[in-house]
């Protein structure tokens, strides 16, 4: 009977345990702690700490609404410009150190590349707000980790659209990317996709330097003695600027097109640099003067803090980084509601992040059953005006998501060959002159 008595007590104690565990796993935290990763330090930083005022500032908004469901954001950023074994390290600590359950990373696809697996490892729910790497979701399923805009292959499909809008006669194209993994994809994507849609274009020089290479001079020599129609770079941030200021300057930029699908977060720091008729990307629909949206009070109203703040307008990278931060609002909300207004387990919350739909500052974006977001896709060229010391973008064009984003269970090497020449001029293109 005693031997019973303790054995009942025994299990009745390890439920009451499991239960408290339980409970306490979900119940309403003091503060919810998110870690940040951005590029802090070197070249890149010219992209990733606009990102971080742009969170800090939204994130003081947001607490001061009222944060989550009542409960304050507590950011921790982590410095993506230290290498990948010490942001790993770092990543690994905030977790398991001081608490936290959910992370926006990264900028960098080699990033996003090592931290997904490891945050799915975690348990930890992962946004990936800024990378471009579609292989990441493609090859494998997270039920943890997912990207709240688009990736790689919407933004080069569009890319490859709009140039066969704007000119459709050119013959040669060369290429000048980073050599690691955005570079090298990114340009796979590209040209894959310009093969199914104008095969006869030949490409007359891949040239690839380091990252964060400070001297163009080989490359810029090459593309002078072949002159090709048209020269594409999906390099960013203090990379791009480099390329393009020392292009400038030996005239590269007065014999062929630009294309620069990335190049919307340099516009303001090339200023008159850029000349006008560049082929520009907005990685998304970002852009402060927005066809449709300049005027949004949301859109309008954060322009005008931002540039108060930090003396600059937003760049996409901005954009970006506050679309994962409504990205998990918007999880949250459908995870409560779920759950019958109790707070979420991190377990809730990533099942809830794959169907949410939420806007940023721009146009919707919607989070696919397979984790991808669908972001729309604004391109335009250059045109310099008197209102600012920068070209801004005309003949914009706004490309919806879901035409251009490789099908759920497809992959996206593959998905690009099959890309059908009526979709450059498709009536769901919106098109807008500058202004309008």
């Amino acid at each position: 009977m005693f031997n019973f008595n303790l054995t009942r007590l025994t299990a009745l104690a390890a439920t009451a345990l499991l239960t408290a565990t339980v409970h306490a796993q979900t119940a309403k935290p003091a503060e919810l702690k998110i870690g940040i990763t951005t590029f802090l330090s070197g070249p890149a930083s010219v992209f990733g700490v606009p990102a971080k005022q742009a969170a800090d500032l939204y994130i003081e908004q947001m607490n001061a609404a009222g944060g989550i469901n009542g409960v304050k954001i507590v950011p921790t950023y982590i410095d993506e410009g230290v290498g990948t074994d010490k942001l790993l390290s770092e990543y690994r600590r905030v977790v398991q150190e001081q608490g936290v359950r959910v992370t926006l990373a990264s900028i960098s696809s080699g990033n996003c590349n090592t931290l997904a697996p490891v945050a799915e490892d975690l348990k930890v729910m992962n946004i990936m707000w800024d990378c471009g790497t579609e292989k990441l979701l493609e090859d494998k399923r997270y039920r943890y980790v997912v990207r709240t805009q688009a990736n790689a292959t919407t933004e080069m499909v569009a890319t490859v659209l709009y140039l066969l809008r704007t000119k459709p006669d050119f013959k040669s194209i060369a290429v000048v990317n980073q050599d690691y993994a955005w570079g090298r994809d990114s340009w796979e994507l590209f040209s894959n996709t310009l093969k199914a849609l104008k095969p006869d274009v030949k490409v007359v020089a891949e040239l690839f330097p380091k990252f964060g290479a400070p001297d163009f001079s080989t490359e810029i020599s090459r593309l002078q003695a072949l002159r090709p129609d048209v020269i594409l770079s999906t390099s960013w941030g203090g990379d791009l600027d480099t390329f393009v200021r020392q292009a400038a300057q030996r005239g590269l930029m007065k014999n062929s097109l630009f294309v620069l699908p990335l190049a919307e977060s340099s516009l303001e720091r090339l200023g008159a640099t850029l000349p006008e008729g560049v082929i520009v990307g907005a990685r998304g629909d970002h852009y402060f003067l927005h066809p449709e949206l300049k005027d949004d009070p949301k859109l309008k109203g954060f322009v005008q803090k931002f540039k108060e703040k930090t003396g600059a307008y937003p760049i996409y990278s901005v954009y970006h980084m506050i679309q994962a931060l409504d990205g998990l609002a918007a999880g949250y909300d459908r995870a409560i509601k779920a759950n019958k207004g109790q707070w979420p387990s991190t377990e809730q919350l990533a099942d809830a992040m794959h169907g949410a739909e939420f806007r940023g500052l721009t146009r919707s974006v919607k989070i696919r059953e397979d984790g991808q977001g669908l972001e729309d896709q604004l391109l335009g060229v250059t045109k310099k005006v008197s209102a600012y010391p920068f070209p801004i973008l005309d003949k914009m064009a706004i490309y919806p998501g879901d035409l251009v984003t490789t099908p759920v269970g497809q992959k996206s090497p593959d998905w690009v060959k099959t890309v059908k020449p009526d979709l450059i001029n498709s009536p769901r293109i919106k098109t807008y002159a500058a202004g309008k």
